[in-house]
This record gives structure tokens, sequence and C-alpha cells, in this order.
């Protein structure tokens, strides 16, 4: 198959593309994107599968069009965030090109969701948000839902600022001493309102609200809601007749000072991008406001950094299943890794079986978990394992 990859070469296309490179099935990749003597570089260091550089111009119009048209699937990397998403998959339905992404924007999802019916109808598969989170976190949980009848409950949660994480403010900048786009975009996660589900359906609330948690193996603490597509999707494969939202798994300290810029955002104080730039560099103000705040966050306690939790009826008894991710590894230890890695993983099922189930699909809904954990297993080198159990 032919792999356009989008995006390139960032942090996270450099580790999807390299692992992609390895993958049974890929015959070429294209690497497409603004900088491409970045593209150019990356390709000189990859063995074995023919790279090429592709189009400069990712983001539409003919080019973009004509590069889809040569390709078989194309990994769409350009950002989580919310706009590169929608106009990539349009486009990508209309050249018949199978898609894959890292799309954490639930909004984006929604929208993107939307375009089923022509996917189906041009014969193309897209698995939308097959990153960290979403994507891991969206397999967890279906890990954790295969062990119950019916569900009530489910709860995804990744790790920000806890041991295990990429913790620490040095992977929150570009080389310029910006903030990245994610973080920017991480902003918009904990500002405004955002999608959960309560009682079954769709809602909105306020993000960073406290979810307290007592999970099997006698673990229990804190996590705090943030605006990512889990709940859209597990609630529409799972039917979830009560409560589910995605979490983080942070600090008090950090959870309090994401509360002080949400509320600044909120006020028209901050914008998204200079919300970023505090987080990077923190003013002593708002530091401060923070310190004292924190001492009303509670803690993670015990709780596992990368999870996923479901309640509900097995066997006509309550039942809560956790699964959880042990061990360590690179991937639990920086962005690039624990995006690109995934995302890769899931290119490796959508070439082997293309023409399944054609749609738009949520990873839990397209990607087999038993499959996607055991090869995760075997790229950390065994350092990855999944964890279930169920009180």
């Amino acid at each position: 198959m032919r792999v356009l990859a989008l995006g390139g070469p960032g942090a996270v296309t450099r580790v999807a593309v390299r692992v992609a490179a390895g993958l049974r099935g890929v015959r070429e990749i294209v690497v497409a994107g603004r900088d491409l003597d970045a593209a150019r570089a990356l390709a000189g260091e990859l063995k074995g599968v023919p790279v090429r550089l592709g189009v400069r111009d990712v983001t539409g119009g003919r080019a973009l069009a004509a590069a889809l048209a040569e390709a078989d699937v194309v990994l769409n990397m350009l950002g989580t965030h919310h706009r590169p998403g929608p106009p990539v998959l349009r486009a990508a339905i209309a050249a018949r090109t199978h898609y894959l992404d890292v799309c954490d924007d639930w909004e984006a999802t929604s929208e993107m969701l939307g375009l089923d019916a022509e996917a189906r109808a041009a014969g193309v598969r897209a698995v939308v948000g097959m990153g960290a989170s979403p994507g891991i976190s969206n397999l967890l949980a279906a890990r954790a839902a295969a062990r119950l009848d019916t569900v009530t409950d489910l709860y995804a949660a990744w790790p920000a600022d806890v041991p295990g994480s990429d913790a620490g403010r040095a992977g929150l900048s570009g080389p310029d001493g910006r903030p990245i786009p994610a973080v920017v975009h991480w902003m918009r996660h904990v500002s405004g309102t955002i999608a959960e589900i309560a009682g079954g359906r769709p809602v909105r609330r306020p993000p960073l609200r406290p979810v307290g948690l007592a999970l099997p193996g006698g673990r229990e603490g804190t996590a705090y809601t943030v605006g990512h597509p889990e709940p859209v999707t597990l609630a529409r494969s799972y039917r979830v007749a009560g409560e589910s939202a995605g979490l983080m798994v942070v600090t008090p300290g950090t959870a309090a000072y994401l509360d002080v810029l949400r509320r600044d955002i909120d006020r028209g104080r901050l914008t998204p991008a200079t919300a970023a730039a505090e987080l990077t560099r923190p003013t002593m103000w708002r530091a401060l406001r923070a310190a004292v705040r924190a001492f009303g966050f509670k803690g993670p306690g015990s709780l596992p950094a990368f999870f996923a939790v479901a309640t509900g009826v097995a066997d006509g008894r309550p039942a809560t299943v956790l699964a959880h991710l042990t061990g360590t590894s690179p991937l639990l230890q920086g962005m690039a890794e624990a995006t690109g890695v995934p995302a890769a993983l899931g290119l490796a099922q959508l070439i082997d079986d293309p023409g399944a189930r054609p749609g738009v699909h949520p990873p839990e809904a397209a990607i087999d978990h038993g499959r996607f954990f055991a090869d995760l297993a075997r790229r950390t080198g065994g350092s990855v394992q999944v964890a279930v159990e169920t009180a």
C-alpha cells in the first residue's frame, strides 16, 4: 500500500512514519508538509520502504487532492486539534482514499462522524482519533466494557503530570520557545464547556470537574474532566446509560493552575494561546493564585496513570472493571511516542483489511484491541502491558 503521511515531519509524524515504514504491506510512504527540508532529512533516515517527498500545501485544494488520488491510505498527523481533520477527511472521501488521524477534539470528531454515510458510499474506511487520548484510552475502555453485559458509567483517563507521564514543562514548548499547538489546544479543552454524558444523554459542562473514583484492587483517588472525544464516541459504541467523561490524572497543584487559567480564559483575560504561554512560563500572580487554590483540589491518590473504568452488570450482578497500562516505557513519557506509535499500530490494522467496514469510526469500533495491545507490548519489548481487574 502507498501511504500519504501529512504533517511532516513534526515530532509525532516522525515517530509514526518510522514505525509505519516497518509495517507489512507498506510499499511506499509519501511525506508531505510545509518543511520539505525536514521531510527530506526524515526520508534519508529510513531504510527499506521507499520514502519520497510530497506536496508542501497539505491543507486542501488541488495539490492535496492529487496527492490523495495517488495514495491508498492517508495518515493525517497535521494536528491533534480541530482544524485539520474534517477538510482532509472530506478530501480523502472524494479521492476514495482510506484515512486515519490523531484528532483529540470532540467537536471535530462529531463533525467527522457525521461523514459516515458519505464514507460508506465511497467505500472509504476512516478511523478518527487513534493516538494516546483518544486512541489507547478508547481501547482500554473497550477492554473494560467487554467484561460487562450492560454499561452504566464509562470513564477514560490519561496522565498529565503524575509519575509515569511526560511530566514537566520542557516538552510544552517548541525550539522557538513558544507553546506547541497541542498545548494551545489543551487550553481549549480546559475552558468553556465540554461534552460529557449524564443519564445516558449528551450534556455540556464546565471542565476540570473532580470525579472521585474507587477502583478494583483498592485503588482510589480523584481525576478531573477534560474536553476530549471519548465520551462522545464511547456512549455511542457501548450505550452508556449513566455517566461518561474524559479524565486527566493530575496533581492538585496542576489542577489548581489549570483552573486559574480556565477562569481567566472564560472571563476574556486570556486566549487559549496566551494561556498556553502562561502554562509554559507561569507568572508569579497566577502561580500564587493557584498555590492558594491547590488546597481545595484532591489528588490522584493510587489511581493508575493511564486507565479506563466501566461499571455495569455482568452475569446479572453489579461489576466494576478497570483496564490500565502497566510498566514503564518512552510511550508514557513523551507526546511524540504516545501519539505516533498508536497511530502507526492502528494504521497496521487499517492496511491489513481496509475494506472490511467502510465508514467513519472511532478507535473502539474499528481497531481490534486484543491485537493492538499485543502489538504494543511487542513494540515496547514487553515493558507495557494491559491489566484488567474486576470487582
